[in-house]
């Protein structure tokens, strides 16, 4: 009744650790390293949506590494910030400690910083001072005393006391080689920041694949809460339910046409649980003897809507009809950020007619030997359903239980709106 649900996990995994090699191998450039790493993995992720549009959990697992990284280079940055912060407030402690030495007025600053325009002659920049604060050039060893007790006092005097900023050439090339000194170390600071951009989202993506891995587990913990169908994730919730001894039937629906239930219901009786196997059609009329329905998810939309295997609408009617709760089980790999409206969603797909009909014995219903341009029987074999979010009653994910009008929340924390279209942005040529 539903693909294989290894096979699901397993892709979302490998979409993942492709993901993190291509980061890692990306070189990033001195600046807008984000920028980089986000176009590579959307070069990357372009291919791999188009190769299978219909397993949206590809498309998840590319958006949820955009999201990484953006995350984590804000958070850098907010981390750059905090620390230029912090080292202004330091300095000022220190400069209050030294009352010799006035710090400079705002307009000293600024004034030094228009005077760095011009070329750094001690001419140019004395030029414009009043005689009266000129120093006198003597020969003697009293007059340079006297010279340098001046620039001293021009130096470090109260720029306020004075109707004009006057700033000595030696304060200017004392900012210049700050200036000098702090591009330096901004350089030395963005070669570090970018190795830690990189070693960061490499460092959250392998937790991502972590969460992939143990998904089913985590599900499975939350069993003993809710247990008073059919994929890896219900196996493990309903075999935990049962180790915590809680005492429970399991009606399983067979899952035509690929019959996955049966496998489901040998899973479950090897492991002990009481197990009862019904044909699809037979829904309907034992549903009203059951407590609670329980499925899985192909993927669960941004609206709270699922694409689950196919029947499962029918299955949910059923539920609404006889007021029994519709559970579902999924991992957040498998929570999409897109609704069901739109163009990038496929929904389904169409599986071999094989599937339901043998061709030989159905070969004179499907040939072209009526004369007509197209054959008689046409066989649909669709592999998913859509599940309205009205007719769910709980989502169960890795991260607990939540009502179907919470998931759009949910779903934002692991995404960015400027990744729901996996498109990179047109080069232009010069």
């Amino acid at each position: 009744m539903s693909q294989d649900p290894h096979r699901k996990s397993a892709t979302a995994r490998q979409t993942a650790e492709l993901l993190r090699s291509v980061i890692s191998q990306q070189r990033v450039p001195y600046t807008n390293q984000a920028g980089a790493l986000i176009d590579a993995v959307k070069a990357v992720g372009e291919q791999l949506i188009a190769a299978n549009p219909v397993e949206l959990a590809v498309g998840n697992i590319v958006r949820r590494v955009l999201h990484i990284i953006r995350e984590e280079d804000l958070s850098l940055t907010t981390a750059a910030i905090s620390g230029i912060n912090l080292s202004a407030v330091s300095d000022d402690e220190d400069d209050g400690d030294r009352d010799d030495r006035p710090v400079l007025s705002a307009a000293a600053v600024a004034a030094a910083a228009r005077s760095t325009l011009r070329p750094p002659s001690l001419h140019t920049l004395l030029e414009d001072m009043p005689d009266s604060a000129a120093v006198p050039h003597t020969s003697s060893s009293g007059g340079d005393s006297e010279g340098k007790s001046k620039c001293e006092h021009l130096l470090f005097s109260n720029p306020l006391d004075n109707s004009s900023v006057i700033l000595s050439g030696i304060s200017v090339l004392y900012l210049i080689c700050l200036t000098r000194l702090e591009l330096s170390c901004q350089s030395a600071d963005k070669s570090s920041r970018t190795r830690k951009l990189k070693h960061d989202v490499i460092e959250a993506v392998n937790e991502l694949i972590q969460d992939i891995t143990t998904c089913h587990e985590q599900i499975a913990e939350q069993a003993v809460e809710h247990i008073h169908q059919n994929s890896r994730t219900v196996l493990e919730f309903l075999c935990a339910a049962k180790e915590k001894k809680r005492s429970f039937r399991v009606f399983v629906a067979e899952g035509a046409p690929r019959y996955q239930g049966h496998l489901l219901a040998k899973e479950l009786v090897a492991r002990g649980l009481q197990t009862t196997l019904i044909t699809d059609s037979a829904v309907f009329a034992m549903i009203s003897r059951v407590n609670m329905v329980i499925v899985g998810a192909h993927v669960v939309m941004a609206n709270g809507g699922v694409v689950a295997p196919i029947g499962l609408n029918m299955v949910a009617l059923a539920a609404q009809k006889h007021a029994v709760p519709f559970v579902v089980l999924a991992g957040s790999h498998k929570l999409c950020p897109l609704y069901p409206h739109n163009p990038e969603v496929l929904l389904n797909e169409l599986r071999s007619p094989s599937e339901l009909l043998d061709f030989g014995e159905f070969s004179d219903c499907m040939d072209f030997g009526s004369g007509t341009t197209s054959p008689l029987l046409h066989v649909v074999n669709p592999t998913f359903d859509y599940v309205p979010p009205k007719l769910v009653s709980l989502f169960i994910t890795d991260t607990g239980g939540h009502n179907p009008s919470y998931m759009y929340r949910l779903i934002a924390d692991y995404y960015s709106a400027d990744d729901l279209v996996i498109q990179r942005k047109p080069t232009t040529g010069n």
